[in-house]
């Protein structure tokens, strides 16, 4: 193992800033292929920026989530299909360190740039063998699976009788999956979020990770000193998924004022510079405003999972569920500030020339990833305000 000194939150986000130009020139292509770009992969391995979460033991960043967010939202920036995957690879590998150091050597021991990818929920069967379980199953969504090496999934932990007795995460390796070619999307194209299929995969026991426990902070790694491995679980795989509509939101704000520089007019208008326009300054601010909010409730919520880890205490069941709550507040002010921002622009937005169009449908397609869900957020942050213990979902 290679221990390295962590590096700060603004080297991390500086690199993911030089990124930039590269994820932009090769946006269209990522999304005509279907696939990140392998130079925007080889780029981001490059820059450490899929180490994030990586132990620190293995030459990773084990760096916090208000670092993680910075990095994934800028990435956003350039294109939403990149940052998306490399948010999705970082929380899957964060995942890892949650597992026994056993687990830990076998994926990043030798390569601490092996990539996971994951879907959690257990769309499997499984069955009790002597030392583990023999898994098969479907996966659909499996965001980045094109570029990892394992792939943690959801299934159903179960007995010799074949009785469930919890919920599992197990972790396979990718060249015992096959990939099924089934992400056809509007949006987020790039991801590659296509199906994982098992076909009587052995799991080894000291690879499948307890959801159930892990929803209580019940976490089987030794190296419970290490802070970031005390984050609570839900919060952190919801929270997350938020970092790249922010991203896209200032992605949009971008072009708009490039355009605007440029001296864009407003059409049957006497503007002959829209820039020059009340309509036009005010949308404008509005627009900068909802993403400002947008990213002060998404770094309150990371500081929260952060603070929590630190103090080596587990968050309290009503900040979880206001975290729940604040993802999908995060992507409605950011979906709400796009919206501004192509009324700005018109109908131009929609040329296929037009990279607007290509952040409104990443951003449309991102924000209603089914743990985003704000109406979902509100109802069960309004039970834990009220006191009401029956829930609406156990992911809290």
């Amino acid at each position: 193992m290679t221990t390295t000194a962590p590096a700060s939150r603004t080297a991390l986000k500086a690199n993911a800033t030089e990124l930039l130009p590269l994820l932009r020139e090769n946006a269209a292509r990522t999304e005509a292929d279907r696939r990140v770009a392998e130079e925007n992969i080889e780029a981001l391995t490059d820059a450490g920026l899929f180490r994030l979460t990586v132990p620190r033991r293995f030459g990773g960043h084990e760096a916090d989530f208000r670092t993680f967010l910075d990095v994934t939202s800028e990435l956003a920036r350039g294109c939403g299909s990149t940052a998306w995957v490399a948010t999705l690879v970082n929380v899957c590998n964060w995942m890892v360190g949650l597992y026994p150091e056993r687990v830990q050597q076998e994926v990043f021991g030798e390569n601490p740039d092996a990539r996971v990818c994951g879907v959690l929920a257990p769309s499997a069967t499984c069955r009790a063998v002597d030392g583990g379980l023999v898994v098969s199953g479907r996966w659909g969504f499996a965001s980045g699976s094109l570029h990892a090496r394992w792939a943690s999934l959801g299934i159903p932990v179960v007995d010799a009788s074949g009785q469930q007795t919890d919920q599992g995460a197990a972790l396979i390796p990718m060249d015992e999956l096959t990939v099924e070619d089934t992400w056809y999307v509007a949006g987020m194209r790039g991801t590659g979020s296509n199906t994982l299929v098992a076909d009587e995969v052995f799991v080894p026991e000291h690879r499948i990770l307890s959801v159930t426990r892990g929803v209580q902070g019940d976490y089987p790694t030794e190296h419970t000193e290490e802070a970031l491995y005390r984050s609570a679980l839900v919060p952190v795989l919801a929270l997350v998924l938020a970092g790249p509509q922010v991203g896209l939101a200032q992605a949009g704000m971008d072009v708009v004022r490039a355009s605007l520089a440029k001296g864009k007019g407003i059409s049957y208008t006497f503007y002959e510079r829209a820039s020059e326009a009340p309509s036009t300054q005010i949308q404008l601010a509005e627009a900068a405003q909802l993403i400002d909010t947008a990213r002060l409730h998404l770094m309150r919520a990371a500081e929260d999972i952060d603070s929590w880890a630190a103090r080596g205490a587990y968050m309290p069941f009503e900040t979880r569920a206001r975290v729940r709550m604040d993802t999908g507040y995060v992507a409605r002010r950011s979906r709400e500030a796009l919206d501004l921002l192509l009324s700005i622009q018109g109908a131009g937005s929609f040329a296929e020339a037009s990279p607007l169009q290509r952040i409104w449908r990443d951003q449309e397609t991102g924000s209603r990833h089914a743990v985003i869900n704000p109406a979902i957020g509100g109802e069960l942050y309004g039970r834990a305000l009220l006191g009401i213990e029956e829930q609406v979902t156990p992911l809290i």
